[in-house]
């Protein structure tokens, strides 16, 4: 694959998630490196899509640390169970967050950030990382970005 998305220029997000999958799937299916992938991934949602923020946090010793990502600075560590993150790391489960003010130990890394959804990244049953993508608009994020996210968080396991 070239280092060019081709996506439709007007169109659902699904449509535009249906045009990027295979895309990020052909980019990273060629590439071994963890890291370089995490990086193509997330320039590619944040371009594809416009999010705000878009990138993964890693588990290392008990908690996530801040991996490849396309946006403003970012938190670098977050403990299990702790903010939107850390609780969809520990739940194993997709998080949508429609104001992530009135989320319970939110982790305010930016001001910004108004609605987040955080997709596992499984190997082996057991949460590798989590992906977190957020939005500087309320409740942003639906079953659409749920159900392809996940198809992609699928894909990357894959490679790993």
């Amino acid at each position: 694959m070239s280092e060019n998305l081709y996506l439709p220029e007007t169109g659902t997000k699904a449509e535009i998630y249906e045009a990027l999958l295979p895309q990020v799937e052909a980019l990273i299916s060629s590439e071994s490196d963890l890291y370089a992938n995490l990086a193509n991934i997330s320039a590619c949602l944040k371009e594809a899509l416009g999010f705000f923020w878009v990138g993964f946090y890693l588990v290392k010793e008990e908690q996530l640390v801040l991996g490849p990502f396309q946006g403003p600075i970012a938190c670098t560590r977050i403990q299990m169970g702790k903010g939107v993150c850390g609780t969809s790391w520990q739940r194993a489960e997709t998080l949508i967050v429609d104001d992530v003010d009135a989320f319970p130990g939110h982790i305010a890394c930016s001001s910004a950030s108004k609605s987040e959804i955080v997709v596992p990244v499984m190997k082996d049953g057991v949460v590798f990382g989590v992906l977190d993508v957020d939005s500087d608009q309320l409740a942003s994020f639906d079953d659409t970005d749920r159900k392809y996210l996940e198809e992609l968080m699928e894909i990357l396991s894959k490679t790993l």
